[in-house]
């Protein structure tokens, strides 16, 4: 790039996934992303991120206010609900990029799928009311709705050996297509989650991968066609159980 061209930083990145940039200064970044597909992996991750966020707080936002809270707490509007979660996103997208590298093509595949899957763990595990959109009574309905949205054979683990109980799941927007959810909990409420994608075909990972994400751990692998990634906010070497329980159910 020319060095008469002011450098690209990570708030211009934002600002071009927000459409906040005026023309020229949005051919500029387009440009640098032409030629650094790290940075045109990361603005994918920002787009998928703002999905799920409107996937999980659209309708909430079109929700009246309810009138117990409308006149007592006025200050807390819309615009600060939409602040915290937006903190929210920004904290588990530092905590990731900090000490993630992509010297590769296999790493730019591969390191959005914890932090999607994070950011979908904790958008929905503190649901009460609504954790999943089909739940577990419905498990062959869920199967099969999830594997027609995904264009893959998708399987709901049994993890009842393991501890854990399955919820139900849920259809999610993934960085090149439809990503799903299965919730899991044990009886004294601790919950998992395992988001799956469809993996790209040059990934070539199928070892399993650690990351940690604020409180959220997550192992993460791909088995042929299909990317795994089971969160938890649980202690590794448990969470290293119930993925190796996921992997041998999905593999018997």
């Amino acid at each position: 790039m020319s060095s008469n061209i002011p450098e690209i930083t990570d708030a211009d990145l934002h600002a071009y996934v927000d459409q906040r940039l005026d023309p020229a200064r949005r051919a500029e970044v387009e440009a640098y992303l032409e030629a650094n597909p790290d940075a045109a992996a990361r603005v994918r991750d920002y787009r998928a991120q703002n999905d799920l966020l409107r996937a999980a707080f659209d309708n909430v936002l079109e929700e009246p206010v309810p009138d117990r809270l409308s006149h007592v707490r006025p200050r807390w509007s819309t615009m600060h609900f939409a602040a915290i979660a937006a903190t929210l996103v920004i904290g588990v997208s530092v905590g990731w990029f900090a000490h993630v590298a992509s010297p590769n093509r296999v790493e730019v595949v591969m390191s959005s799928l914890p932090q999607q899957a994070a950011i979908a763990h904790v958008v929905y595990t503190p649901e009460v009311l609504h954790p999943v959109e089909v739940d577990a009574t419905q498990e062959q309905h869920l199967v099969k709705w999830l594997s027609k949205r995904l264009g893959k054979d998708v399987h709901a683990p049994s993890l009842v050996e393991a501890g854990f109980q399955l919820e139900g799941g849920r259809l999610l927007p993934g960085d090149d297509g439809p990503a799903a959810q299965f919730m899991y909990r044990n009886n004294t409420g601790e919950r998992l989650t395992l988001y799956l994608r469809t993996a790209q075909a040059d990934s070539g990972e199928s070892a399993f991968r650690f990351a940690q994400e604020d409180k959220v751990s997550v192992f993460y692998w791909v088995d042929r066609d299909l990317a795994y990634a089971l969160s938890g906010e649980i202690d590794r070497s448990r969470l290293l159980n119930v993925a190796e329980a996921v992997y041998h159910e999905l593999n018997p």
